[in-house]
């Protein structure tokens, strides 16, 4: 058995699949390319394949992972790739496939990017800065027991940069909460902005 690990891209139409749609889309995905895709060997057999985590709605992604099982110990990862690509949605394409060196649960962060889009760069210059000035941003999530408040600072570090924000924090969070929340936060707060560009990458 071959374990393997592909990093797919998700981007365009294709950012509108949940990621339970997106579940049905690879099973589809692997049984029309006809790789010999490992099955569990339960009383209900099913392929066997995981993503490292869930990518929101909305979001586009240059860096996903997916890893499975083949039976074929002689398929090249190219005739891997390749058989994939061809059955592919639009908007999803496998970008490199190679064996399985580590654990899914090894991934421990994630970059996020988001471009701000204005014809008043000064306007939006002073925002930002205003912005991370500021001595707390607080925003709210409604969880199960309630609403919870969270502070955006001690969440994520400075900007790299000021028009082109790239933040690296952990992948996740152990009480649920998203990384992408702070993000649209932040930009509304930040009230500058005509046209927001999202990607996320893991890595």
């Amino acid at each position: 058995m071959l374990r393997v690990r592909a990093t797919f891209e998700k981007k365009g139409r294709a950012k509108y699949i949940s990621h339970l749609d997106l579940n049905r889309c690879m099973l589809r995905t692997f049984r029309r390319s006809r790789i010999p895709i490992w099955y569990t060997e339960g009383f209900n057999p099913h392929p066997y394949y995981s993503f490292a985590l869930a990518l929101s709605l909305g979001f586009e992604s240059s860096c996903e992972i997916l890893d499975f099982n083949i039976t074929d110990d002689e398929m090249s990862m190219e005739a891997i790739r390749d058989a994939l690509n061809a059955v592919m949605p639009e908007g999803m394409r496998i970008v490199k496939v190679a064996e399985q060196k580590q654990k899914i649960t090894a991934i421990a962060k994630a970059e996020y990017a988001f471009s701000l889009v204005t014809e008043d760069s000064a306007a939006l210059y002073e925002a930002v800065q205003s912005l991370i000035a500021a001595p707390e941003i607080l925003i709210e999530k409604k969880t199960k027991k309630g609403i919870k408040i969270y502070q955006l600072l001690l969440l994520l570090p400075a900007p790299a940069a000021v028009l082109y924000c790239a933040y690296y924090t952990a992948a996740k969070s152990d009480d649920g909460f998203k990384v992408e929340g702070a993000f649209k936060s932040s930009v509304i707060i930040a009230g500058a902005y005509i046209l927001i560009f999202i990607a996320a990458k893991l890595f």
